[in-house]
């Protein structure tokens, strides 16, 4: 037994007390022994210290006794191996828990971003992950201009590699020039970062979107990222945004289509990853048109109002368990 020598003189005296009284009081005493007993003491070492302990209180054991106590002690043999690569395998997983813990403090870290103020256009973001690491990434950036660019992105290939390669992309976008940068050269750029630093089976999906502050025009390209929706105030429905594009790391030489779009008052952006649109509700999926309706519901309210109610709307459909990353972010015009 691995216990220290104070220890088993303790069990024994316990034990005899216990045989000459049936004393509740030193079976706790017992169990709060046990608690101080070394963790990789294992179920056969204590068995056998308890039938060494025995034979020294009561000589004459009977020998059918005996025998029972060394059929108990082989049978434990087996299932002691097994407890003690359980506690072996319980603390690696401890270690890596804490190991992961500290890499996604560290992609917060790494990953933040601010949302900017402009004057008449309010904008509301919010990204979880389902496990501790997040796969999704959103950024903000504005021009000297004062536009604003927004990225949405999804890495296909998830765990740490997958969630730390995000870091690269956000800082690839804020080596580029100041001077304003339309959505397409910005993938164009990143494409070739990707693809000549990305890990085989690994790729990314980003919309890259400019809002022109000036002339309230939404300029946009995607690489093969989930298609967002802009809600028309006027005609109170939603056109969903029909741009196709290569997903980032695929090819060296990519070149993207670009969109324009222009926003009025009253218009909404909504930029999504699969996290939200592929949500479910136990066997059923839940329908694009269920997130739409939640979010014409909540039309009136400000931006991050909107998004906050989205997610706590679908987190209740999912029963406060997300499969998949959420990541939502909603512009809106306001005069």
């Amino acid at each position: 037994m691995s216990s220290t020598k104070s220890d088993i003189k303790q069990y024994q005296d316990l034990l005899k007390q216990y045989l000459d009284t049936k004393d509740e009081v030193v079976l706790y005493q017992a169990e709060q022994l046990s608690k101080e007993i070394k963790q990789d003491v294992s179920p056969d070492e204590i068995i056998d210290e308890h039938y060494n302990t025995l034979l020294k209180l009561i000589p004459d054991m009977d020998s059918q006794i005996k025998d029972s106590f060394e059929f108990l002690i082989q049978t434990m043999t087996s299932y002691a191996l097994a407890y003690k690569e359980y506690h072996e395998l319980r603390t690696k997983q401890l270690e890596l828990k804490a190991e992961i813990e500290v890499a996604a403090n560290m992609q917060n870290t790494l990953l933040s971003t601010s949302i900017p103020q402009v004057d008449g256009l309010d904008i509301g973001a919010t990204s979880i992950p389902a496990k501790l690491m997040n796969g999704d990434y959103y950024h903000f950036v504005q021009d000297d201009e004062g536009n604003v660019g927004v990225a949405i992105a999804d890495v296909i290939g998830k765990g740490i590699p997958a969630a730390f390669f995000m870091s690269m992309i956000k800082y690839a976008m804020e080596s580029f020039p100041e001077n304003r940068m339309y959505p397409k050269v910005i993938l164009e750029l990143l494409n070739r970062v990707v693809e000549r630093n990305v890990e085989s089976g690994m790729f990314v999906t980003m919309f890259y979107g400019l809002y022109d502050v000036q002339r309230q025009l939404f300029y946009y390209a995607t690489a093969g990222h989930e298609p967002g929706f802009i809600y028309r105030a006027q005609e109170d429905q939603f056109k969903e945004i029909d741009a196709k594009g290569l997903l980032l790391g695929v090819k060296k030489e990519v070149k993207y289509n670009q969109y324009v779009d222009e926003i009025h008052d009253g218009d909404l952006i909504v930029l999504l990853t699969d996290g939200v649109t592929e949500c479910r509700s136990g066997d059923r999926f839940i329908e694009r048109e269920e997130v739409l309706d939640v979010i014409k519901e909540n039309k009136h309210l400000p931006a991050q109002d909107i998004v906050d109610n989205v997610y706590k709307y679908l987190e209740r459909l999912q029963n406060f368990t997300l499969r998949d990353d959420f990541t939502l972010i909603v512009m809106k015009r306001s005069s």
